[in-house]
């Protein structure tokens, strides 16, 4: 382990280092999901699971506020105000998401129902569970911020144009709310993750662990996104292939 403390921009390009190469943008049902290889059935089982994963992303807050000292108010002003977003804006984020998968054919009671989702989204969710409760704060927020929530504007500016391509896949703007306001609320709340790591993760060991920790989350949402298509996708279109780029004359 590094025994020197990183200056915050080595610290910087070593956290975004260590999703390189496991980013969930790149993971085989994101690949189909913008080449317009999917149907509306696939997005039922995507959102079904990703209810089981992000539906409970106040919990994992909550959770994280209560291990912030008050000494971090910036911090646990940051995971407020993330919770508020999440349960008690105008529309909370799981409607949104509920409302694309009735869009694709699935009920409420389908995406609640935790059967619905694989034992790799159980398990995605018992980890954010688990490090959420244990982890110390800059930690847990390298994880679920910075690793995993960081991660969903270059997702969804791949995807979100997709959906609402009347030749592609035809969706609604409305229909398909949930991705746009991500697109640019977790740009931002990307960014104030990463300023809350860099000044709270403040001695070498604790900077490790939150490298590990990004690497870990990059890696289960890399992990999680990849089964969703050998699971509900692959036995339909067979083994993920890129398709080669034209090249302009």
């Amino acid at each position: 382990m590094n025994d020197l403390l990183l200056p915050p921009t080595e610290f910087r390009v070593a956290l975004e280092e260590a999703m390189t190469g496991t980013m969930a943008k790149d993971a085989s049902f994101s690949r189909a999901w913008a080449t317009g290889k999917l149907e509306r059935r696939h997005f039922a089982k995507w959102a079904a699971n990703h209810y089981h994963y992000v539906g409970p992303f106040g919990d994992y807050l909550g959770l994280m506020y209560a291990k912030t000292p008050d000494t971090a108010r910036d911090a646990k002003d940051f995971l407020l105000q993330n919770l508020y977003e999440e349960e008690l804006s105008d529309d909370r984020h799981t409607d949104l998401l509920i409302r694309f998968a009735e869009a694709c054919g699935a009920t409420r009671e389908q995406v609640l129902d935790r059967n619905s989702a694989m034992p790799f989204t159980k398990g995605l969710q018992g980890w954010l569970y688990y490090i959420s409760s244990n982890e110390h704060f800059a930690v847990s927020t390298a994880a679920t911020i910075v690793g995993l929530e960081s991660q969903v504007p270059s997702i969804y500016r791949t995807q979100y144009p997709a959906l609402i391509d009347p030749d592609l896949y035809g969706f609604s703007e409305w229909e398909c709310e949930f991705f746009d306001l991500h697109i640019t609320s977790d740009e931002v709340h990307g960014e104030r993750g990463y300023q809350i790591v860099l000044k709270y993760a403040n001695t070498p060991e604790l900077q490790q662990r939150c490298i590990a920790a990004v690497r870990e989350a990059a890696d289960m949402r890399f992990s999680y996104t990849k089964m969703l298509y050998e699971t509900y996708v692959k036995p339909d279109l067979g083994e993920w292939v890129e398709e080669p780029v034209a090249a302009f004359a």
